[in-house]
């Protein structure tokens, strides 16, 4: 695979997808990082404190300008990781969001598919429709909620 492109870009064939193929492996390497264990995270940032950095009082004041700590131990995350909304939201709810948005997904790919049969479709681009693009968004959502059901589902909710 490699080869393929070192060998490519080196005549000159297909220096854009030498570079496209680069790009997408610096990105898929910088995005790969956020997937670290929570227990290595906690146990670097101990390690590696900076010694000029303003030291911060430990009494917090009404108003805390900072973020919550997500951070978990375990198998699952607390609810609280859902926000304000899906975390006070029943397992058995977020189950039945993500079955809808996941059909809904299923339904706008299969009417595009069957759009893609019309002749002249792809020619002129009448296959595309907005509608089913915005619904194409389901999938997402589906994956997104059907998590939050496993995690409140663990949590006992």
């Amino acid at each position: 695979f490699f080869f393929f492109f070192f060998f490519a870009s080196r005549n000159n064939l297909y220096p854009k997808m030498a570079r496209l193929s680069i790009l997408l492996l610096a990105a898929i390497v910088a995005v790969s990082t956020a997937f670290v264990p929570a227990a290595q995270t906690a146990t670097r940032a101990t390690t590696n404190q900076v010694a000029f950095a303003p030291k911060i009082s430990s009494v917090q004041s009404s108003t805390t300008l900072f973020a919550e700590d997500m951070t978990w131990e375990g198998e699952y995350p607390p609810s609280k990781v859902l926000g304000p909304i899906m975390s006070k939201m029943p397992s058995s709810t977020l189950a039945i969001i993500s079955m809808v948005s996941l059909g809904v997904c299923v339904y706008s790919c299969v009417q595009s598919g069957l759009l893609l049969r019309e002749p002249g479709a792809v020619e002129d681009g009448s296959w595309v429709k907005w509608y089913y693009v915005v619904e194409g968004f389901g999938g997402p959502l589906a994956w997104g909620t059907h998590v939050a059901s496993w995690i409140q589902r663990k949590n006992g909710m």
